[in-house]
């Protein structure tokens, strides 16, 4: 039996939560989970792991859900699918042409968190793979930003609280317009959200958490994140940068037209 190597200890681990319904991408999310929905020819899962990975973040958990069998088979079969080789049908002997990727070094851990489990829960479930960490980051599977992950980190450590939540400001779906009785004073074809804050959904937190999550049914982002804001637990990292969700048809068409233009500024963070 092979060995899985030791986890460089200074490197927190990275939480992703993979097992939502994704309901409003139903096209795509009623034949495979939403982190495998493609932007060109690989996963969101793969762009999110690899923009963590490119801070040095490499260790994973894959909080798995909703038809979470097919994100361990896309990884059990991950060297393959993204490699040229050789097959001997009668042996089934396999021979690799080449097997240098740079995700080798990535250590990702599956663990099945239920089918109708909320978000906090989820969480909740991987308590015993966190319980001894210093601090853990976690994210969701939908969504990619161009954040320093580094400095995202620096900052939690910084600000002593239980939890840190990256705040973005999305740019507006539609033009926006500044009017005078009948005339445009302004046209802003793709105005940002000017002074609000939205959740970004790359946390940072550590095992304190834990005391905050009652069960399956909790929803990480009601009572949780909202009693450690009144406790002044929870911190923010204010991003100003690229942070695109993958939420509809739309958002999944914008991100691959993106990729096809050279414009994946997530995988350029580092």
């Amino acid at each position: 039996m092979q060995v899985l190597k030791a986890r460089p200890p200074s490197r927190p681990r990275v939480v992703i939560l993979c097992g939502g319904l994704g309901t409003r991408l139903r096209e795509e999310t009623e034949y495979r989970p939403k982190p495998l929905v493609p932007i060109g020819d690989r996963p969101i899962l793969w762009h999110i792991m690899k923009s963590y990975a490119a801070f040095g973040f490499t260790d994973f958990i894959l909080a798995l859900g909703y038809k979470g069998e097919m994100i361990k088979d896309y990884f059990l079969n991950y060297d393959l699918v993204n490699s040229d080789f050789t097959l001997e049908l009668g042996s089934k002997r396999i021979e690799r042409l080449n097997t240098a990727h740079e995700e080798a070094d990535w250590r990702v851990t599956f663990v099945d968190t239920g089918q109708d489990t909320m978000t906090g829960g989820r969480l909740r479930r991987l308590a015993p793979y966190l319980r001894g960490e210093e601090r853990f980051m976690l994210t969701y599977g939908d969504g990619v930003c161009d954040v320093n992950l580094r400095s995202l980190l620096d900052h939690h450590r910084r600000s002593g609280r239980v939890a840190l939540v990256t705040g973005v400001r999305p740019q507006a779906r539609f033009g926006e317009l500044i009017v005078a009785g009948d005339r445009v004073l302004r046209f802003a074809e793709k105005p940002t959200g000017g002074d609000s804050w939205i959740n970004g959904g790359f946390f940072v937190m550590t095992p304190e958490i834990f005391k905050y999550l009652a069960g399956d049914q909790t929803v990480l982002e009601r009572e949780p994140l909202e009693r450690l804001a009144r406790e002044d637990q929870l911190a923010v990292f204010k991003h100003d940068g690229y942070w695109q969700c993958m939420d509809t048809q739309r958002d999944m068409q914008l991100l691959n037209e993106q990729w096809k233009m050279g414009k994946a500024h997530w995988l350029r963070a580092a």
